[in-house]
């Protein structure tokens, strides 16, 4: 008869669990201090370049003649400047990073933590000066995970998976950083970093992305990154109008991942695609900064606009859906660093904004508010373009308060996704991943 005696096993198992575990906690309490502090440099150094910017634009504006000129001229250098820097420095830094971190916790990838922190810190601050469209939150995961990795370099340790964990928990305490928002790094972590969900990871990334939080939170302030007001909880009624949003999030999303593909595939022709993509930008960037400046950056004033509720017609919403999506594909297939995760947000908050117009006009009786499709939006667009649905309803959640909003975000998040998988269409982070790993077996 055979026995299975778990008395020796399980007690040995438990105690070697406890003991990695004691040791990750003072790591990760220094990793949430380190990528914290990193954060609250790097939020200032941003808002003093676009407060440049801004100065810049108003002084040129001032000009009549030369004005447009020194704007074109300032695009053409810090982009130059800013995408030449990753070149030069550390090419797995340019866009957001996220997938370069993908590709180091799989193995097919190495970290040189020191220079991509640094060319990440610097390009996106250059290129900020100039009005890229990127976003904050992804450089922030990926300054996090490289200060996981120079932890786990310089810090003694007897585990030989401990360097992924504190990859992916810094990547976590980034994400917490840019907004305030501990669940969501966590949840980021375990949705799309590192899906092992084991005790060693959980722990790892909660103190990080907690004591992140705290760091931010004593530096920056208590307040959230959107500005909403509590509304209603939208009646059942109006839940089909969600299904209709995740639908138009799947279907834009698929559109989103498809041209961001292609244009880095066009840029990596040759110089010359590179450098006609440069002024092309640039000239967009131009117009743009002439006549709506509100639309340059990552995005963060502009969706609190839309948020306190800024009333214009379906027409104007869908003419700035499709300036920023431009602008966001030009940006981020510069070669600069930049992220895509705030502007994924601000693409949604217009899609669900334009739904809740549209709905507002054809049904008048259903008291619609297009406030609340704006921020439930922002969440659908994002589980349609990365598919972590869970992490876009977290962060919507954390960032208002606002727990009524719990059906709509999952009726619009998990249409958006199950559209996007039944298209066939692939995860972002994933897509542009592998896109990187086609390109080094041709060459």
């Amino acid at each position: 008869m055979l026995k299975c005696d778990l008395s020796e096993h399980q007690p040995a198992s438990a105690a070697e669990l406890n003991r990695q575990r004691n040791r990750l906690i003072p790591q990760a309490i220094v990793l949430g201090l380190l990528t914290g502090g990193t954060s609250v440099a790097f939020h200032f150094a941003m808002n003093s370049a676009e407060a440049f910017r801004h100065k810049f634009f108003d002084f040129s504006h001032q000009n009549s003649h030369l004005g447009m000129g020194m704007v074109l001229g300032l695009a053409l250098v810090t982009v130059s400047i800013s995408a030449g820097m990753v070149r030069q420095f550390a090419p797995e830094s340019s866009g957001s990073g996220i997938p370069h971190i993908k590709g180091v916790l799989i193995g097919h990838r190495h970290f040189r933590w020191v220079r991509v922190l640094l060319t990440k810190f610097f390009s996106m601050v250059i290129g900020s000066v100039g009005g890229l469209v990127v976003g904050r939150a992804g450089p922030c995961v990926h300054m996090g995970s490289s200060i996981g990795q120079g932890l786990a370099d310089i810090w003694p340790k007897d585990g030989k998976h401990y360097h992924t964990i504190l990859i992916a928990a810094g990547g976590g305490a980034g994400l917490t950083a840019a907004f305030n928002a501990p669940l969501s790094g966590l949840t980021f972590v375990l949705e799309e970093l590192e899906r092992r969900c084991s005790s060693l990871e959980f722990i790892t990334a909660a103190i990080a992305c907690l004591t992140a939080d705290m760091v931010c939170r004593l530096a920056l302030g208590q307040q959230s990154v959107f500005h909403f007001a509590h509304v209603a909880a939208a009646p059942l009624s109006q839940l089909i109008a969600f299904v209709a949003l995740g639908l138009l999030s799947a279907l834009l999303a698929g559109l989103f991942t498809h041209t961001l593909l292609w244009g880095q595939r066009l840029i990596t022709l040759g110089p010359w695609s590179r450098s006609i993509w440069w002024l092309i930008l640039a000239g967009g960037l131009t117009a743009t900064a002439w006549y709506a400046p509100q639309l340059l950056g990552g995005g963060h004033d502009f969706v609190n606009d839309i948020l306190v509720g800024q009333e214009l017609t379906l027409q104007t919403i869908g003419l700035l859906f499709i300036s920023r999506f431009v602008l966001t594909i030009g940006s981020s297939c510069s070669g600069a660093a930049g992220g895509i995760f705030m502007p994924i947000l601000v693409l949604g908050a217009l899609l669900g904004w334009g739904v809740g117009v549209s709905t507002q006009l054809a049904f008048p009786a259903l008291d619609v508010d297009p406030r609340l499709f704006a921020v439930v939006g922002m969440a659908a667009y994002f589980s349609g373009v990365v598919q972590a649905p869970l992490t876009g309803i977290v962060l919507i959640i954390e960032m208002t308060g606002d727990y009524a909003l719990i059906l709509p975000l999952f009726t619009a998040c998990f249409t958006a996704l199950l559209i996007a998988n039944w298209l066939g269409c692939p995860p972002v982070y994933e897509a542009l991943l592998e896109n990187d790993l086609r390109k080094e077996r041709i060459q």
